[in-house]
């Protein structure tokens, strides 16, 4: 069976999320690129919110989008 590739858009949401979970700097973006930059950061922020919520641990993992 083959495995999809996640599109570029998704994994940088991904990366974003985990960076904004450990409370990672917004400016440690690795993305150049606008479009991907935009997701990333989108994903920072809504980690960030989720780490300052206390959605961490098994509290979170309905909102962990590597597990949807």
């Amino acid at each position: 069976m083959k495995r999809q590739k996640r599109n570029r858009s998704q994994k940088a949401y991904i990366h974003g999320y985990k960076a904004g979970m450990s409370g990672r700097s917004r400016d440690q973006c690795p993305s150049q690129d606008i479009n991907l930059r935009e997701y990333w950061m989108s994903g920072w922020r809504e980690g960030r919110e989720d780490n300052w919520s206390g959605m961490t641990g098994i509290a979170g993992i309905h909102k962990n989008p590597r597990v949807l």
